[in-house]
């Protein structure tokens, strides 16, 4: 990179070390991971702001995808999502050397500057990363984290040893673009105007300015692209893997023993740069996350081990603002980091373990009255577009999940006055699916099943699609949906009852639909079919006999519409074949089909989604399916060790979203999954509390 020296230094306002305000973590590595590259890359820290936006990249410095930066706001909270500033781009000079500390990836295949190999050690401090680089014998540590509620990043550096002082130069490398996409600059010339304590930029008319600000450093302004910088992810999931970034101004300052400096990325023009008051904040916000928590489970036995405490603050991470007119404080989960935005299934999945577990019940009130504002035809949305637009129907489970949210919110909190409000919402929603909603949702009068699809549409949460192929059609009557129905007419039957309302329909219809369900028996392999009366399939009687995980929702669920032998056989067999250390396989080895590495471009990854790669959030049904079935509550969340102690791989104190089929199961997809990490919550919370 060319370096240009500025022709004017403003002078430098020493800030003293604040205190310590943060919370042990289990996650922290020293040079054998910091200092090894492919190891560093591998692993993800990230940081989160309540309202969709986030700050993440590699413990070694760089950044290897698309969705890395240090500030990815929320522009439309809580999605339009746009990267504004990517890098820091790190030089200090001591003790008469000089010292890189962010690590850079070009297209030419060269890695310059090298910063990971002066970095002595990584950890988390609650939710926030802390690197600490060994500099001759200064000892300098960073951290980062974000304002809740806005979008703003701090950036902070404490000179914590060094026998005399430090200069150090930050070079802030910017951008403003949807963070699906990349950046080719072209002579793309954005407008960078000096403003007290650092720049603003304005990268073209009718764009949303933002700021980076330090009250301890000088500050110059640059208009120099970088270009041809490499994102080896995105090569490895057969993407566009090449950007170019704006050097847009430089920082610089002297730091002795002692002192800090703090750099400020912010969209507000006006926003405090105290990184003491704003850590304390941080610090408290987290505190209270984990009272609650501790509230909440105070009757379980013995000490919850270190990773279900980072889970506790991994769970904060996905709850988002999203005010209504009619809701303004509503929330919503945000699905997964980084790219997916808040979907419906996933939200209503992950609600109970991400905020009921977590005694957070306000939180879960918040987001069952903001989806309630969203329901049509009976249907719950499926996901919100990234940049606005109406939602999206295409899913036939994410209302049934809404019922048994609101089941579990209620039986946590007895909130009969929120109760009355949803009953309605409820009660329109079956009578939708019985009479018959979008894609061919309907309940079969002859059996009371429920049936849903068609040729080229999914609706279950097996959804890949490539172009027009339905990568696992499931067009029919699926075992999950049919468990997930039966429990929202007993809840409903339940509810009713409470309000003094008639019971009569959901009762009929509930005795009708149990007493169907034997229907998915398979008696030649003893589990469950995974989809009857599938259209088009009459040579095989209609049935869809590949051993797949979601028959263990019939065993999981409140209510089993299986007898107790059936709920052994399910149990058993998705432990002899699905059952891996991290989660159950989509699809069992030996099925046609079968796929154990999840990888490649698009289509392959899309391919092999749900045909064995290993989902996660399926291990907290297992557990829960093991514990009715067995009773051993110890064996039961012993299930659950070896996916708490992923939090050091990959997404760094959370839980990835999917894993290889094939051992040793290497963790895929988004680094940070709510539905993953909200279900190994509750299933601890639930089994620990026996």
């Amino acid at each position: 990179m060319a370096e240009t020296t500025p022709k004017k230094r403003r002078a430098v306002v020493p800030q003293k070390i604040e205190p310590q305000f943060g919370l042990l973590s289990p996650v922290r590595f020293g040079r054998e991971i910091c200092g090894n590259l492919p190891a560093a890359e591998s692993r993800e820290w990230l940081v989160t702001n309540g309202i969709g936006g986030f700050a993440s990249a590699t413990i070694g410095g760089g950044a290897t995808r698309r969705y890395h930066g240090l500030l990815v706001a929320a522009l439309q909270p809580p999605l339009g999502r746009t990267q504004l500033l990517a890098f820091l781009d790190e030089t200090v000079r001591c003790a008469g050397a000089r010292y890189a500390l962010a690590t850079h990836r070009w297209a030419s295949g060269a890695v310059d500057p090298r910063g990971f190999l002066n970095l002595e050690s990584f950890r988390l401090d609650g939710a926030t990363p802390v690197w600490t680089y060994a500099l001759a014998d200064a000892l300098l540590e960073k951290r980062v984290w974000m304002v809740q509620g806005e979008n703003t990043t701090f950036i902070h550096y404490t000179l914590s040893r060094a026998s005399g002082p430090l200069e150090i130069d930050l070079k802030a490398l910017v951008n403003y673009r949807d963070f699906h996409s990349l950046t080719h600059a072209g002579d793309w010339r954005m407008k960078i105007s000096p403003v007290e304590h650092g720049v603003m930029v304005l990268p073209f008319d009718g764009a949303t300015p933002f700021f980076l600000k330090s009250a301890q450093a000088s500050c110059e302004p640059y208009h120099q692209w970088y270009r041809d910088c490499f994102l080896p992810a995105e090569t490895e999931r057969g993407l566009e893997d090449r950007e170019d970034y704006l050097f847009a101004a430089l920082f610089r300052a002297t730091l002795k023993p002692g002192e800090s400096l703090t750099i400020v990325a912010t969209t507000e023009a006006i926003t405090p740069l105290d990184a003491v008051a704003s850590r304390a904040q941080r610090a408290t916000h987290e505190s209270s996350l984990l009272e609650a928590w501790q509230a909440q489970n105070e009757k379980s036995p013995g000490n919850a081990p270190g990773w279900l405490r980072q889970l506790v603050l991994a769970a904060d991470q996905f709850v988002v603002k999203r005010s209504l007119p009619e809701e303004p404080d509503g929330r919503s989960v945000i699905a997964g980091y980084h790219w997916f935005g808040d979907w419906g299934r996933d939200t209503m999945i992950a609600l109970p373990g991400l905020a009921l577990a977590t005694g957070r019940s306000e939180v879960a009130r918040q987001i069952l009255m903001a989806f309630a504002r969203y329901v049509d035809r009976g249907m719950l949305p499926n996901n919100f577009p990234d940049r606005g637009g109406k939602p999206e129907y295409n899913t036939v489970d994410a209302a049934l999940w809404y019922f048994e949210a609101v089941h579990q919110y209620f039986a946590a909190t007895q909130d009969t006055a929120t109760l009355e409000k949803l009953y309605p919402v409820l009660a329109a929603m079956i009578d939708a699916y019985v009479a018959g909603t979008r894609y061919n949702i309907q309940v079969d009068s002859s059996d009371g099943l429920l049936y849903a699809g068609g040729p080229g549409i999914q609706l279950t949460w097996m959804d890949a699609r490539i172009g027009d192929w339905v990568v696992t059609p499931r067009a029919g009557k699926p075992v999950e949906i049919n468990a997930l129905w039966i429990n929202a007419l007993e809840t409903m039957e339940q509810f009713a009852r409470l309000l003094s309302k008639s019971t009569e329909n959901y009762e009929h219809l509930s005795a009708q639909a149990k007493n169907s369900f034997q229907k998915f028996w398979n008696a030649e392999r003893n589990c469950c079919f995974d989809v009857i009366d599938v259209p088009g399939a009459a040579k095989n009687g209609g049935k869809d006999a590949a051993l797949r995980p979601n028959q263990i929702l019939a065993v999981s669920l409140p209510v089993s519409p299986l007898p107790k032998d059936q709920q052994k056989s399910v149990v058993d067999i998705c432990a002899e074949r699905l059952l891996t250390s991290h989660g159950l396989r989509s699809l069992a080895p030996g099925e046609p089909n079968y796929q154990g590495h999840y990888g490649g471009d698009q289509r392959s990854r899309d391919a092999a989604y749900h045909q064995g790669t290993v989902w996660g959030w399926l291990l907290g049904p297992f557990a829960l399916g093991h514990l009715r079935v067995y009773n051993d509550p110890p064996a039961a969340l012993r299930y659950l060790e070896p996916l708490g102690s992923h939090i050091g791989a990959l997404g760094l104190g959370t839980l990835a979203e999917i894993f290889d089929g094939d051992p040793p199961h290497i963790p895929r997809g988004c680094i940070a999954q709510a539905w993953t990490v909200g279900e190994i919550l509750r299933a601890w919370s639930t089994i620990s509390s026996l």
